[in-house]
């Protein structure tokens, strides 16, 4: 088999395609988040010169303005904590551990952004279905590329059909939506939402591993 198809099978180009979008979406915030953290209130130009991408590029992945801006706010929040608490286990095997401390740093951390996390869900919901870039989630990439790192010693392991069932189920637990609804329909407080969504997470993984 020569280099090219070894590479092609690989990585196919599906998820060729879905990791050349994070990428520029990251990209996007990156550059919305070093204006802001220079003390700018960017223009949407400013933010497509910083990234070296077109206005329309921003609108694809950005419905609108203001959801770029509390995204980059709130991806500088995030950033340092939960990137660290994902880094402080990279070594480990133990897949239900790595999840848990994933989700508990996730979850502290959208506590901690409550507020605006409210506000880009209404943002984001608000959104008409025209409006919508096909394809393509309107929010959630940080979250699900958290999950995915914590989930790494599967791959391979269990079948690509139920990984990605259990990321995608675990995304349901993990972050804001899962805390508004511990805290508006359950009244919970933010250490028993959290501990819920620990332990809703720990079921989801068992689960998976119990029928690999």
């Amino acid at each position: 088999m020569s280099d090219r198809r070894s590479r092609a099978k690989a990585n196919p180009p599906e998820r060729g395609r879905v990791a050349q979008k994070r990428r520029t979406r990251k990209a996007i915030i990156a550059a919305a988040g070093e204006l802001l953290a220079q003390g700018k209130t960017p223009s949407l130009n400013d933010v497509a010169a910083a990234a070296d991408v077109s206005r329309r590029t921003i609108y694809m992945y950005f419905p609108t303005f203001d959801q770029l801006l509390i995204d980059a706010t709130l991806g500088s929040f995030t950033q340092n904590t939960v990137e660290a608490a994902i880094e402080s286990v990279k070594s480990s095997k133990d897949v239900a551990h790595r999840v848990d401390v994933m989700t508990r740093a996730v979850q502290r951390d959208f506590a901690a952004t409550e507020q605006q996390g409210r506000t880009l869900l209404r943002l984001t919901v608000d959104v008409p279905s025209d409006k919508r870039p096909p394809n393509q989630p309107l929010r959630g990439y940080r979250r699900i590329e958290w999950i995915e790192r914590a989930l790494e010693p599967l791959r391979g392991k269990v079948e690509k059909k139920r990984l990605e069932r259990l990321v995608s189920a675990l995304a349901m637990v993990v972050g804001w939506e899962s805390l508004i609804v511990a805290r508006d329909i359950r009244a919970l407080s933010l250490k028993e939402a959290e501990e819920v969504s620990a332990w809703a997470a720990r079921v989801l993984v068992d689960a998976t591993l119990a029928n690999k």
